[in-house]
């Protein structure tokens, strides 16, 4: 008896082990992330990202996920510091992600896209300061143009349509900012038009009356803004106290629809270069739909952050793996298809064909500027 007993305890054993073994590897989902300002004061690009990202995973979920395994989200908020970005990096790294997207601001992206390459994690980003992608790092893929085109394109634009008026050029200091406020500045330039003033201003202070003064003194009518939308809300908004009516010119981050509503009645007068329209591709028609159905409109990034999910998801699928170098050499040399356009990549980790056009706010939405 004595025997029997053990010798069942020895055939359980392994069953029970291998029992634990199977249902490890049932339940072994693949963590992916996202991370950018999901508090602070550029948190409403956040909820975007969020947004879209969250959709997206659903979707890929329902289909039966990415090689047989549902994907996790992780959600890292970085407020758009840098310091609190690399953190944030750190502890995706622990959380053993095998793809982020993110981060937003560029000043965060740079040193958290040091830490993701170190650890073997691609990334998608939407951030658009040159040096994301001049450095050499093979895991970062920018699924949005870059700030020497989108400010080359804006300051050509301001030359041509204002180029007889007042012109003044001003940053918020942040790697985002300042470049594409000197790709602006040289656009402008480049069509034999100088700026009258060149002036930078702190991001994140409630007062501008000081920068305010010396466009009013300087008779400046257009502004060529590089930063955040906060920021041109609060400059139109004590521009008009002081009786200063300015038309702006900014980049993609002033696709925000939050700027409607802070910039007080001033926001008809903002213009911005912005990748063409996501929501009218025929791919995104059934997204776009539901997003709307759910009170969400797709606007700004939200698409972007559920195409780079589906990016991940269609390498992951090329590759038939999540390991680093499978999952990198896919989306160096694939092409994908998804709701904010089809996607490949030069070597530097741009897209071969980006592209942006001129918006201008008009009541609660943005339309093309013909």
């Amino acid at each position: 008896m004595k025997s029997n007993m053990k010798l069942n305890a020895k055939l359980v054993v392994p069953a029970l082990g291998l029992a634990a073994l199977f249902a490890a590897q049932a339940h072994a989902d693949y963590s992916v992330a996202i991370a950018g300002p999901m508090t602070g004061e550029y948190a409403s690009a956040g909820e975007q990202i969020r947004k879209g990202a969250e959709m997206a995973v659903a979707d890929i979920n329902a289909k039966g996920g990415v090689l047989g395994q549902k994907l996790k989200l992780e959600i890292g908020d970085d407020a758009c510091d840098p310091k609190q970005a690399v953190s944030v990096a750190n502890a995706m790294v622990n959380k053993k992600i095998v793809f982020m997207h993110g981060h937003w601001c560029s000043s965060s992206t740079i040193p958290a896209s040091e830490i993701y390459n170190e650890a073997q994690i691609p990334m998608a980003t939407v951030s658009t300061n040159p040096k994301v992608t001049e450095r050499g790092l093979k895991n970062i893929f920018r699924i949005l143009g870059r700030d020497d085109q989108q400010g080359g394109i804006a300051g050509t634009f301001l030359a041509q349509r204002f180029g007889t008026k007042k012109i003044a050029v001003v940053d918020d200091k942040s790697a985002y900012g300042k470049g594409l406020a000197d790709e602006m500045d040289k656009g402008l330039q480049s069509k034999g038009v100088k700026a009258v003033l060149r002036e930078s201003v702190t991001a994140g202070q409630k007062d501008y009356s000081g920068i305010v003064s010396k466009l009013k003194a300087a008779g400046v009518e257009v502004l060529a803004y590089g930063g955040y939308h906060t920021e041109v809300a609060l400059i139109l908004r004590q521009a008009q106290q002081v009786g200063l009516k300015l038309t702006v010119m900014g980049g993609d981050t002033m696709s925000n629809n939050e700027l409607v509503t802070a910039a007080g009645g001033n926001a008809d007068s903002v213009m911005f270069t912005f990748a063409p329209d996501a929501r009218v591709n025929p791919e995104a028609a059934d997204v776009v739909k539901r997003f709307r159905e759910a009170k969400v409109e797709p606007d700004g990034y939200v698409l972007y952050a559920y195409g780079a999910m589906q990016l991940f998801a269609q390498a992951a699928t090329q590759a038939k793996s999540v390991k680093y170098a499978d999952l990198q050499k896919a989306l160096a040399n694939g092409t994908f298809n998804t709701v904010a356009g089809k996607w490949s990549f030069d070597a530097k980790g741009d897209l071969k064909a980006p592209g942006f056009v001129v918006y201008q706010w008009k009541g609660n939405k943005y339309e093309m500027v013909k």
